[in-house]
């Protein structure tokens, strides 16, 4: 798996509605009662109260001993394809070996009992691995499992259409689950990882139709792969790889060590609706180097507030966001449900910092500092094309840059307390802006081409959201702090229709 390094800067029901008349700056253009969420959506509580599973074996199923050593293992090995088998009340071991783990057969089905637990003891690498597909995992808990870094317990392999569900995926090194094609994870806990909740990555294929719904993923990264591996961009609640297609809706996720959710490269076609993202100590939502997106109905709070502060203590001046668009946007030529990314009826409620839209003028296909090493955009699949002199003409010009465009931003409701937050200064923005672009020395968007395109002409709009607290703007570059009277008129237009209240209020 290539290992990506964050580069800032460089140098389940719907929200309930209501109209919200508040006050416009001063000098800012009048504007009508907007229209913005003001309810939470519920949280998915799944750790504390986990749904049961079957008292007795159902009818036809293969019950398995969790007195006898490895008889999963044994039992899986001898039964045929599409075998359910009946976890027994107890804590199940595989056999000593590291390398022990279940290979189920396609179609299988695990279910266990009340109080059925599969321990890895520290010993064991993997819970569930293999290619088979079509495997379901159920009301099962999963735990003590030491997968290495990037590597995950159950579908170690990333094998397609598996279903996990109402489990609880907790304690293990590494990621907790990976993902397949076609995989379905609902109701499930996925907690107290080493590295991520779930990791979902597929060596050389993109994975397709995901779901990831009314799942609790909190408490993941406990080994702080950040620290331990400064940048490597490698942790967080739940990490997306190469995605084409997925459902993340209904999840409570809260409390990871990093990031909640992050989507990192080549994802296409996502939508982020009904969750409630909250306590996350780096941003609630990281869209990276990825494409068309529906980000909708979502509660977002108190997210931000060790990863912003961190950035403030050390006077960075780049606006570390909560929800993080970095060089990715609508695309029309790329086939999804939408071809815009559109954030609306989110509530961001006492968050370090708001939304920032970014995008780095130096990563782009074959740059050195394209930190998704090898990865090409998806309209210039091969990085070698990428190379002066065709890059500096059309269409490689556009087509070997990951480009933040078409972000549509409406019908939001912002809401900021300082006092709150515990933070004065470099907390209270939002933000459209690039770096000044500077390497390598044959690039052709060198200068402020990148943070003129990103600023006037990608089709980035702010536009009827409603502002509760003292909200500052920046515009093109981390210098350029905007006042919202600056932010709504010339040059930038931004935030038509929108209402703000310096003062707090929910």
């Amino acid at each position: 798996m290539v290992i990506k390094r964050r580069h800032w800067a460089l140098p389940m029901a719907p929200l309930a509605l209501l109209a919200t008349g508040c006050v416009s700056t001063p000098g800012a253009p009048a504007a009508e009662p907007t229209v913005a969420p003001s309810t939470s959506v519920a949280r998915a509580r799944v750790c504390a109260k986990p749904a049961a599973g079957p008292a007795k074996a159902p009818a036809g199923a293969v019950t398995v001993d969790p007195a006898v050593v490895g008889d999963l293992t044994a039992k899986t090995r001898s039964n045929p394809p599409n075998t359910t088998f009946w976890l027994r009340p107890g804590k199940h071991r595989l056999e000593r070996d590291r390398y022990s783990q279940v290979i189920p057969k396609k179609g299988n089905r695990y279910l266990g009992a009340p109080g059925a637990v599969l321990d890895g003891r520290k010993t064991n690498q993997y819970a569930f691995g293999g290619s088979a597909r079509k495997v379901t995992i159920r009301y099962l808990t999963v735990q003590g499992f030491v997968a290495p870094q990037n590597e995950g317990v159950v579908n170690h392999d990333s094998a397609d259409g598996w279903v996990i569900e109402h489990a609880t995926i907790q304690h293990n090194s590494g990621a907790g689950l990976m993902a397949g094609a076609h995989q379905r994870v609902r109701a499930s806990c996925l907690r107290g990882n080493g590295e991520y909740g779930m990791n979902a990555y597929k060596a050389g294929d993109p994975i397709r139709g995901l779901v990831v719904e009314g799942n609790e993923i909190v408490g993941n990264n406990t080994d702080d792969w950040e620290r331990r591996k400064p940048g490597c961009g490698c942790t967080g609640g739940v990490k997306f790889w190469a995605v084409n297609g997925a459902d993340v809706r209904g999840n409570w996720v809260h409390d990871n060590r990093g990031s909640g959710l992050w989507a990192d490269t080549n994802n296409n076609d996502f939508r982020i609706e009904d969750n409630v993202l909250e306590a996350n100590d780096g941003a609630a939502l990281i869209y990276e180097t990825s494409y068309n997106a529906v980000i909708r109905n979502n509660t977002i709070r108190r997210n931000n507030w060790v990863e912003g502060r961190r950035y403030a203590d050390r006077d960075d001046s780049f606006p570390l966001a909560t929800v993080y668009l970095s060089e990715s946007g609508g695309e029309p030529r790329i086939r999804a449900r939408t071809d815009k990314i559109e954030i609306y009826r989110n509530v961001l409620e006492d968050n370090w910092n708001g939304i920032t839209l970014w995008e780095n003028a130096d990563r782009f296909c074959n740059s050195p500092a394209n930190t998704s090493s090898g990865d090409c955009t998806l309209l210039a699949r091969r990085p070698d094309r990428c190379a002066r002199p065709a890059i500096a003409h059309a269409p490689l010009y556009t087509d070997c840059r990951w480009k933040t465009q078409r972000v549509d931003i409406h019908g939001n409701r912002f809401v900021l307390d300082k006092s709150v937050v515990d933070c004065t200064v470099k907390c209270d923005r939002m933000a459209m802006l690039a770096n000044y672009g500077t390497y390598p020395d044959w690039s052709p968007y060198q200068g402020e081409r990148v943070a003129e395109a990103i600023t006037r002409k990608q089709h980035n709009r702010w536009h009827d959201n409603v502002y509760l607290g003292p909200w500052k703007f920046v515009a093109h570059d981390p210098s350029r702090i905007l006042d919202s009277g600056q932010w709504q008129g010339t040059p930038y237009q931004q935030d038509a229709g929108s209402t703000f209240d310096p003062r707090t209020g929910g």
